[in-house]
């Protein structure tokens, strides 16, 4: 077998803790001897050994003189866990194969630099583009101190997601609202905007038929109108933070707050600064976003450049209706070069709805 092959079991044991590492990165690792993987590990969750420590523990001493595959560069500093780097060196281990270098300033080269210190052979770079996806959302969050933000849209074939008299359940398949659970489980937090709590009262939770989690809730609600028996506030099936201008009334405020809801100040006007809700969201080590509003917050997010992803559904069905809502609105962009771009575009069918999904291209905004 390749360095490939080996680094594609590392990349894949990885995938196995999807949205449970947060903020640290899905790491995979494998201990290879005379061609044979010897052992796997992966990083369970923040706090918890790191996927170079599973995996060596399980080879014991099969480690020493073996190649180490691992998909990011192990850690040389002292953090939640012990750097790996130090149970590398112990382990014995000769040679060090890595998908890509860690760019958390606390890492950057430096554990590559003390394992060839300790006359470890090292490669890096094995399959660097695949490792870079997967970990797509830990390299936002620690290079930008953004979150990742993934904006999911359901639609009909003429682009309306509700019609003139506000119905929009159900527009989708069951098929397409169970990938949409299965996104929230995987997401730090999901986010909608003031209109879609008081249209829908929604729940914002994760509802599937096995082990999963509930997102943080974010409500975008600038003068804090929240109603104090709304399911996000009294429900405590998860955390709410609602985010409000300083134009929000601090008896509504106070009154939240009483309730058990974190209230973030983002912005100095009407609106909610977005940029600046990201920045206190990041700094809380919420590293990922699913956003599941409306056409005035996704407008908001996609003309602020805060969108990394869009996942939009498309359902075989016409409504119409010149007042039917679409899911991007506000101001619009003027001109068409302005346009954001899909691009690496991918498409599935779920049911009978078309699943479109792929990265933004803001042409240089």
């Amino acid at each position: 077998m390749t360095d490939e092959m080996f680094m594609r079991e590392a990349l894949r044991a990885a995938a196995h803790a999807r949205g449970r590492t947060s903020p640290n990165p899905m790491v995979g690792a494998a201990v290879v001897r005379d061609g044979k993987i010897i052992s796997l590990g992966w990083h369970r969750q923040a706090g918890t050994p790191h996927a170079e420590v599973h995996a060596l523990n399980m080879a014991g001493e099969l480690a020493r003189g073996a190649t180490l595959y691992v998909t990011l560069e192990p850690c040389s500093h002292y953090g939640r866990t012990p750097p790996c780097v130090e149970a590398i060196i112990k382990a014995g281990v000769g040679r060090v194969v890595a998908a890509m270098s860690d760019p958390n300033p606390l890492v950057a080269g430096r554990g590559f630099d003390r394992l060839r210190a300790a006359g470890i052979d090292v490669t890096a770079g094995v399959l660097e583009d695949d490792a870079r996806r997967l970990n797509e959302v830990f390299l936002k969050w620690i290079t930008t101190g953004l979150p990742f933000v993934m904006l999911k849209t359901a639609t009909t074939l003429d682009g309306k997601i509700a019609t003139s008299t506000g119905q929009s359940r159900w527009i989708t398949s069951e098929s397409a609202r169970r990938r949409v659970h299965e996104w929230r489980n995987e997401y730090d937090a999901i986010m909608v905007g003031i209109g879609t709590v008081l249209a829908d009262d929604p729940s914002l939770t994760t509802r599937l038929d096995m082990p999963s989690r509930n997102p943080i809730r974010i409500i975008v609600d600038s003068k804090a109108r929240t109603p104090l028996d709304a399911n996000v506030v009294a429900d405590g099936q998860s955390k709410t933070i609602i985010a409000v201008s300083d134009r929000a009334p601090q008896k509504n405020i106070d009154a939240l707050i009483e309730r058990g809801v974190e209230v973030i100040a983002a912005g100095s006007g009407e609106r909610v600064d977005l940029r600046m809700l990201m920045k206190e969201l990041a700094a809380r080590e919420i590293t990922s976003v699913m956003v599941e509003g409306g056409g005035t917050l996704n407008f908001g997010l996609l003309s602020a450049g805060l969108v990394d992803r869009i996942n939009a559904f498309v359902a075989p069905k016409l409504i119409g209706g010149r007042a039917a809502l679409t899911s991007v609105e506000g101001e619009g962009f003027s001109d068409l070069s302005d346009a954001v771009e899909l691009i690496d575009v991918e498409t599935e069918m779920i049911g009978a709805d078309i699943l479109i999904g792929g990265r933004l291209s803001y042409r240089g905004r």
